[in-house]
């Protein structure tokens, strides 16, 4: 009975030495407690706690991938979307992440969600849909305000999907379709007002020289002209035209004969 009590007891003594040591990797700390009080954090390496007076909490310091569930909202115009979004964050104080908040994990995950929902609820679909970055910036600096006592950073957050119902799909290809419509208008009106311009310049130029006046003439004939043409074009001056309507619009005089003087003024001369 003696030896096997000593035996026990020796195992249990060396039970007990080994779980003193703690290895800890790089990424990971241990915040320990002394009597339930906070004691300090260590790590990494080997580590040493001594049983029933000190307790450990690892923490892991590395970057966390949250996967913000997808959420319903209506926007500033009142459009029902369903969005969903990631947010990338870090431990850099594990006093604070174990000893100010229950659940670092969880209680980020509910922050994400419900920042997600009042931040993306003032802004209209429009902008949801083209101001991403402004949007992941905004959520990112509320997010890590709200955690900076919790000793959480929250590196980034990134808006994955806006779902949008058919008949809201319908209408923005619609309004796309017409925004297109309208680009191809305006780009139609600014060339013809830059032809027209243009063509103001050349008539400007060739009025200048009337030679070069017939010689575009004669250059718009060969061009027209082909072995199979039947009919001949001969082109009119302008100026022609003009001169002819002006001799038309002319007014005509018209002369009266006078009348024979009388016989008795004759003789009397």
């Amino acid at each position: 009975m003696i030896t096997y009590s000593l035996a026990t007891i020796i195992v249990l003594v060396v039970a007990l030495v080994v779980s003193m040591f703690k290895v800890l990797r790089e990424y990971e700390r241990a915040v320990v407690f002394l009597l339930g009080r906070f004691y300090e954090v260590k790590g990494p390496g080997l580590i040493i706690i001594v049983p029933v007076i000190q307790q450990m909490v690892r923490v892991d310091l590395r970057t966390i991938v949250l996967d913000v569930p997808t959420q319903d909202l209506i926007t500033r115009d009142n459009v029902s979307v369903k969005v969903n979004a990631v947010v990338y964050f870090r431990v850099v104080d594990p006093k604070m992440a174990i000893n100010n908040v229950e659940n670092y994990l969880e209680a980020t995950s509910q922050l994400a969600q419900t920042t997600l929902r009042s931040v993306l609820g003032q802004h209209e679909l429009d902008e949801l849909l083209s101001e991403r970055e402004e949007l992941n910036r905004d959520l990112q600096g509320i997010l890590d305000q709200h955690t900076d006592n919790w000793g959480i950073k929250v590196a980034n957050v990134e808006i994955k999907h806006v779902d949008l119902d058919d008949s809201m799909v319908r209408a923005l290809a619609r309004q796309a379709e017409a925004e297109r419509s309208r680009r191809a208008k305006v780009i139609h009106a600014t060339g013809e007002l830059e032809a027209s311009a243009k063509l103001r310049e050349a008539a400007e130029v060739l009025n200048q020289s009337p030679n070069a006046v017939q010689l575009r003439y004669m250059q718009t004939l060969t061009e027209i002209s082909n072995e199979r043409t039947t009919t001949i074009v001969f082109p009119m001056p302008i100026d022609l035209v003009d001169k002819m309507a002006s001799v038309m619009s002319t007014p005509t005089v018209k002369t009266t004969a006078k009348p024979n003087a009388s016989a008795g003024d004759s003789e009397t001369q």
